[in-house]
């Protein structure tokens, strides 16, 4: 088993407080966030930025996994995560993450690479923890 860490600390009330989140690798530290960043449009990061960050890396990896499986190898794999906050009326939820994929594979054909790009989404770890709906979009250049 692996274990990777994430870390915050966070000072004052929702609206004014301010924080930093940091990774156990080093990759990220303290970076500050607060309510500026996270529900307006302040520079800084916010959780769901970094979620989508994961997202989008793992997402990449588990697709170059795939496309390797089939006997191919990615010249490149770019994905973007959008994911969506919204309010409802127990509170604030991610409700959907839009991931979309651009990537060159010699080779391969279109039909292949969408039905590969659909097993990831659904087989890429941090897919499985989120309970999001997760959208595709895929781009395929040839």
């Amino acid at each position: 088993m692996t274990i990777r860490s994430g870390s915050a600390y966070w000072r004052g009330d929702l609206k004014n407080g301010k924080g930093t989140i940091s990774t156990g690798s080093g990759a990220l530290v303290d970076q500050p966030y607060g309510f500026n960043t996270r529900f307006e449009d302040a520079p800084g990061t916010n959780p769901e930025e970094l979620i989508g960050a994961a997202h989008a890396g793992c997402f990449s990896m588990a697709l170059a996994l795939n496309i390797t499986e089939e006997g191919f190898v990615a010249e490149h794999i770019s994905t973007v995560a959008d994911v969506s906050l919204e309010k409802s009326a127990d509170g604030f939820s991610i409700t959907q993450v839009h991931l979309k994929v651009n990537a060159s594979v010699p080779g391969m054909d279109r039909e292949t690479f969408a039905e590969l790009s659909e097993k990831t989404k659904k087989g890429c770890p941090v897919s499985k923890v989120l309970n999001a709906e997760i959208h595709l979009t895929t781009e395929f250049n040839t």
